[in-house]
């Protein structure tokens, strides 16, 4: 007969399966982020070939463009670092809750601007810590799973504050006056409330939802 997968073992998998589908549908603007500091480096190298074909080469201009290239090519190295732990997250990293807000904000604007969705980040100060991979795991999904079953044009806004341990954050969705967006990239799959629901889990954080508007509760 054959073996019968326990309980556990397909929570598992469920998670496992849905974690895939939000990388999968993140690869998309990790790609963006990842070019964005190498596109400047081939215009400044056009710039550079054409002062030392110059007669009379000005060292100083050659000197701030080399010193230009090798500021973005270090930003592409950082750049390329942290998508790779977006990728594998780090176990017990923390981050505060502003500054996480703020790199799923950072990667996912343009995209989601594509799309005719205006992301809006309303999140103050707000230095208590938490977990890293629950934060860009979470929220990320949270705002594919909220555009993908609505039309734009609309605007998204993320909210947080800290209350009795926890940060409580609110992603709403509002309707916007601007014209709808596309989309750049060809979809893997809609990420569903279902998968945001297992890796909320897994990641210890709970999730509420009412028609446009979704609270995450992060443990501090």
């Amino acid at each position: 007969m054959p073996r019968m997968s326990s309980p556990s073992a397909a929570s598992e998998q469920r998670v496992e399966a849905a974690r895939y589908a939000l990388l999968r549908r993140l690869a998309y603007a990790m790609r963006h982020q990842m070019v964005v500091h190498l596109q400047p480096i081939g215009m400044i190298m056009e710039v550079l070939e054409r002062r030392l074909d110059s007669a009379s080469p000005d060292f100083a201009q050659i000197q701030d463009s080399m010193a230009k290239v090798n500021t973005h090519a270090r930003a592409a190295v950082q750049s390329s670092l942290d998508v790779v732990s977006w990728l594998a997250p780090e176990d017990g990293k923390l981050i505060a809750a502003d500054a996480g807000v703020q790199e799923t904000f950072e990667l996912l604007r343009s995209h989601l601007n594509f799309r005719g969705f205006a992301l809006g980040n309303e999140v103050a100060a707000l230095p208590v810590e938490v977990s890293r991979s629950a934060i860009r795991s979470v929220l990320p999904a949270v705002l594919l799973a909220l555009t993908d079953t609505e039309k734009s044009p609309a605007h998204v806004v993320i909210g947080a504050q800290a209350s009795s341990g926890e940060v409580r954050m609110t992603i709403a969705l509002q309707p916007g006056d601007g014209t709808p967006g596309f989309s750049g990239e060809a979809h893997y799959r809609l990420l569903t409330w279902d998968d945001v629901a297992a890796i909320a889990q897994a990641e210890g954080v709970t999730c509420e939802r009412e028609g446009g508007t979704v609270t995450l509760h992060i443990r501090a």
